[in-house]
C-alpha cells in the first residue's frame, strides 16, 4: 500500500509558476511509476505527466509540454511538477498518482493509487 500527498497548489496569475510536491510512503518508492493527472470542473480526469522509476523516461501530455517537468528524488521519496508559463486552462485539481509497472500501463489502465489532490488555480 502507499499513500500519497500532494502539496504546493495555490493560486497564481497567468504567466506564473507553482511546484507541486508528492510525498509517498514506503519502501518500493522507486519502484513504481509517478504521474501526475488533473481534473477540472466538469471535465474527466486527464494525465498530464508522468516519470519512470529510474528516472529515465518522461512523458507529458500535449497541453503542457515545454512549460511542465515532472521530476522525481527517490532518496526522499518525492515526486515533483513544476509548472511554469501557466495559463487560465490548467485550473484545476492536481493528483499525484502511482503505478507498479511502466507509465505506458498506468496510462492505458489508470493508476494502482492515487493521492487526495491539490488545488491550482490560474487567474488571467
Amino acid at each position: 500500500q502507499v499513500q500519497l500527498v500532494e502539496s504546493g497548489g495555490g493560486l497564481v496569475q497567468a504567466g506564473g509558476s507553482l511546484r507541486l510536491s508528492c510525498a509517498a510512503s514506503g519502501r518500493l518508492f522507486s519502484t513504481y511509476g509517478m504521474g501526475w493527472y488533473r481534473q477540472a470542473p466538469g471535465n474527466e480526469r486527464e494525465f498530464v505527466a508522468g516519470i519512470s522509476s529510474n528516472e529515465w523516461m518522461t512523458y507529458y501530455a500535449d497541453a503542457v509540454k515545454g512549460r511542465f517537468t515532472v521530476s522525481r528524488d527517490n532518496a526522499k521519496n518525492t515526486v515533483y511538477l513544476q509548472m511554469n508559463s501557466l495559463k487560465p486552462e490548467d485550473t484545476a485539481v492536481y493528483y499525484c498518482a502511482a503505478h507498479t509497472a511502466t507509465i505506458s500501463t498506468m496510462r492505458r489502465v489508470g493508476p494502482d493509487y492515487w493521492g487526495q489532490g491539490t488545488q491550482v488555480t490560474v487567474s488571467s
